[in-house]
């Protein structure tokens, strides 16, 4: 696991999500009179828990007039009954952040402990393997999905388009199939030589053809483990220096299948997927 003690959100970023659950008033907290009485919320772990989004949390109690006393960072491994965060303020201001900080709080820390359960279970069978993630998350929370990635112990396999060059099948549509991509490979080589060219692939003869043309990291794509095995072991004899991934159907069941072939880089979306975490939000008159 990564500690990531810093939050990935700016407060006008923070300031929306409150505007978007509490868009005039609390209407509740409001009618019943008791906005101004002072109380403190704690926030506590059900289950074992891979925490994850604390400051970004705290930044929203904050911006509802909470005082935050105590926080852990996130990345945290915590056991059931743990103090996550704790803040002190008028009723009004607990009310007005509460919702929104447990679920920051319960959904990125899903996020990191599948991810971190995905990482052991691989890393056990092959300690040197690369466990990433796709950028298949939600739209609209990648900052979020990307920090709970790393808070769980992995890093995304791509931050977006912008960064890395990886050729899909949906690319060589384009280029006359895999034929046509052969007279690219040297044209990405030269054009953009600080990146590494990647090409997504699904069997061995597309792999030995990316070879010859001088491509090193190579992405299979829903390549059945027996297969993949295979494929690993004819790679290592031709080019062993080859960057090799499995992607497609990388699961917390089937992570360690694919750990054992031999790869070098194993690309999941699953961790997104999945249980929010269990977070207690206690509220007690000051």
């Amino acid at each position: 696991m990564y500690t990531v003690p810093y939050s990935c959100l700016h407060d006008a970023e923070i300031a929306a999500l409150i505007a978007e659950d509490v868009p005039y008033f609390d209407l509740t907290t409001t009618a019943l009179g008791i906005g101004s009485r002072l109380g403190r919320m704690t926030f506590t772990t059900r289950h074992d828990t891979v925490i994850c989004a604390t400051e970004e949390a705290a930044q929203v109690l904050h911006q509802c007039g909470a005082v935050v006393e105590q926080t852990i960072a996130s990345g945290s491994r915590l056991p059931p009954g743990h103090v996550v965060l704790q803040a002190t303020g008028p009723a009004a201001a607990l009310h007005r952040g509460w919702k929104i900080a447990v679920n920051l709080l319960e959904y990125s820390s899903g996020i990191a402990g599948r991810m971190h359960a995905m990482v052991q279970t691989a890393q056990q069978v092959n300690p040197a393997v690369n466990v990433v993630t796709t950028r298949k998350m939600f739209p609209g929370t990648r900052a979020l999905s990307i920090k709970a990635v790393q808070a769980g112990g992995a890093l995304p396999h791509r931050l977006g388009l912008s960064e890395t060059i990886l050729v899909f099948e949906q690319h060589r549509a384009f280029t006359g199939g895999m034929a046509g991509l052969l007279d690219h490979v040297s044209t990405l080589q030269h054009t953009c030589r600080e990146k590494r060219v990647v090409v997504e692939i699904e069997t061995l003869e597309e792999a030995l053809l990316m070879l010859e043309a001088g491509v090193r990291y190579l992405q299979f794509d829903k390549l059945p483990v027996e297969r993949m095995t295979a494929a690993v072991q004819a790679i290592r004899e031709i080019a062993p220096e080859t960057v090799i991934a499995a992607a497609g159907g990388i699961t917390r069941d089937s992570i360690a299948a694919y750990a054992a072939t031999g790869v070098d880089v194993l690309v999941t979306s699953a961790p997104y997927f999945g249980k929010p975490a269990d977070i207690s939000a206690r509220m007690t008159v000051l």
